[in-house]
Order: C-alpha cells, then sequence, then structure tokens
C-alpha cells in the first residue's frame, strides 16, 4: 500500500482511483463494509483502490486540548486498512486550510482538479467542508455535474438491529468489555508503542512485564486483562496478562499497560508491542503488601491462561 501525505502534484498513478472517504476510527465491520464496496467498484472498473483519511482528525484539530479518544492511531489504522486491500491511502493534512475549505472547493479543487477520482463512496452520515456544510447529498450532486460516480453506503447494523459506530466501540472499551468491543470490530482492539525500561518491580516479583505509555489513544478502563500480544511486525500471538492503571500499590500516577508474557523468556526493551485485549478479568485495586499482590498475580496469570485457552483464536 502506498501512502500519500498530500494531494497536490500526484502521480499519473494515484488519480483516477476509486476512494473510500471517512476517519475509519477502529476500521469496524461497518468500515470493512464500506471498504469493501469500494474494493468491487474498483476491481469491476480497473482502478486503484484508494481510502481517504484526515490527519490529524478534526475533532483533534479544534480540541487539541482534549481527552484522547481514537481507537486507531495512524499506524494502526494504516495497517487494518492495508490488510482490508487498500492499494493508496491518502493522508489528508487538516490545517487551518482545509478547516477552511468549503465543500465546494472541497470536491472541485481536491477530489476533481488534483486527484480525478472517477468513484468515492462514503458514509449516509459522512460530513465535510467548512463548518460540515456537505453532505452525502451535496456531494451525489456535485459527482452528477462533475462526472464521478459516488456511492452513499448505508449504516451496517449488529444482530441486534443496533447501528455499528466508533462511539459504541469506545463506550464499551471504557466500560471494561472488550468482547462487546471486538464483535463490533470484527477484531481484538489493541494498543501499539515502544516498549520502555519501568521500575523493575515485576521481575522482582517473578513477573516481569513489559511497559507501554498509551499516547493519542482512547484509555480503557483501568484494570487487569487476559491480552494477546505481537511482538514487532510478526503475525506470533503470545499469551499474556496485562495491568492497565495507575499502579494504586505503588503510588502511581500516570496510566501505563504493563503486561507480562505467558511463558516467555526474551529482552522486549525498545521492541515495538502490540497488546490485544481479550477479557476482563478485574477491576485495578491496592494491595495491603507485596505478598497480598503476588498471589493476586498468580491468581491472574491462571485466570487469563484459562480464559485465552477457552476462546481460542476467535472473535466474538
Amino acid at each position: 500500500m502506498r501512502i500519500l501525505h498530500h494531494y497536490r502534484n500526484v502521480s499519473v498513478e494515484a488519480r483516477g482511483t476509486v476512494a473510500a472517504l471517512g476517519n475509519f476510527d477502529g476500521v469496524h465491520l461497518g468500515h470493512r463494509a464500506l471498504l469493501d464496496e469500494t474494493k468491487r467498484i474498483a476491481q469491476q472498473t480497473n482502478r486503484a483502490f484508494a481510502a481517504f483519511v484526515f490527519e490529524p482528525y478534526p475533532r483533534e484539530f479544534f480540541r487539541p486540548d482534549g481527552k484522547s479518544f481514537r481507537l486507531t492511531p495512524f499506524r494502526a489504522k494504516a495497517r487494518l486498512l492495508e490488510e482490508c486491500g487498500v492499494d493508496i491511502l491518502f493522508v489528508l493534512p487538516f490545517d487551518r486550510e482545509l478547516a477552511g475549505t468549503t465543500s465546494e472547493d472541497f470536491v472541485l479543487d481536491i477530489l476533481v482538479r488534483e486527484l480525478g477520482v472517477r468513484h468515492v463512496v462514503v458514509g449516509e452520515d459522512f460530513r465535510y467542508g467548512k463548518s460540515r456544510a456537505g453532505d452525502a447529498t451535496v456531494l451525489s450532486y456535485m459527482g452528477e455535474m462533475e462526472g464521478f460516480g459516488v456511492t452513499i453506503f448505508p449504516h451496517l447494523n449488529d444482530g441486534a438491529g443496533a447501528k455499528i459506530s466508533s462511539s459504541r466501540i469506545r463506550i464499551a472499551l471504557e466500560e471494561g468489555r472488550p468482547d462487546e468491543a471486538a464483535r463490533l470490530l470484527g477484531h481484538w482492539w489493541g494498543v501499539e508503542g515502544h516498549v520502555t525500561e519501568g521500575d523493575k518491580r515485576g521481575r522482582t516479583l517473578g513477573f516481569p512485564t513489559a511497559n507501554v505509555t498509551l499516547e493519542g489513544t482512547l484509555e480503557p478502563a483501568f484494570g487487569v486483562y487476559a491480552v494477546r500480544a505481537f511482538i514487532g511486525g510478526s503475525g506470533l500471538a503470545h499469551d499474556g496478562v496485562a495491568n492497565f492503571g495507575r499502579r494504586p500499590t505503588f503510588g502511581g500516577t500516570a496510566p501505563r499497560l504493563e503486561t507480562h508474557l505467558l511463558d516467555f523468556v526474551g529482552d522486549l526493551y525498545g521492541q515495538l508491542l502490540r497488546v490485544e485485549l481479550v477479557s476482563f478479568l478485574r477491576p485495578e485495586q491496592k494491595f495491603s503488601g507485596l505478598e497480598a499482590l503476588k498471589a493476586q498475580l498468580v491468581s491472574d496469570r491462571d485466570e487469563a491462561r484459562r480464559r485465552l485457552a477457552a476462546l481460542g483464536k476467535s472473535v466474538p
């Protein structure tokens, strides 16, 4: 997959694509259905399959000091979009200029003049342009005027008839329901980051941990989880148990993810680690002493091993 962080003066190969437009936070099942439709049209018309995303998110641009809400920071999103078969990923820089671009100019200047799109696919609630004035209906009208096709893709509902959305997934994670989030995503939700050196208390307790700080992503419920972890770009999953929180027993303040990999021996410092939350075991708690903590860690490890074995490799 080619990643382009600009839209002006692109190569001939990057013009005339069939493109999906949106933020695709989480790349959930609804997004994947829309992307599948985009891919189908691209293959049918013998065009490159593209996706357009904005960086930073418009919400982050307008509220730079707001609470982190992303399900997928850019690196994770790009990986998931590539897995969906995207050929070209256009990363539109959302800055003051783009924020002030009218919906009409967005279409005429970017989609038509610079990129010459042949067909675009958007969700029915897609909004764009200054003050979010443009919507799917306006885009369809302009497509007719400017000679490119527009498909308005309907929302995908879950088995109970409720809309699958990034908002629902965020709530599930914040309430400690990673299995529900995975059911809506179609994959386990996780975080990625480089392993940093911690205080090494876990090692003294017989539970060495890999420490990752969450940056620019949503914070799930504080607590202990059964997890699967992937080291570097490897597709090999390692079962584990992880704590996300402030470590109240030791007076911690900054939230971080501490992951103990089961039956693993090796040095993880500095390596990229992706940790997928599979099952919530218990809330974070403060212990009276190290012996009580160690006893609970043994119990957590055994319960994580049991749940992961029972689940196998499936997603709810």
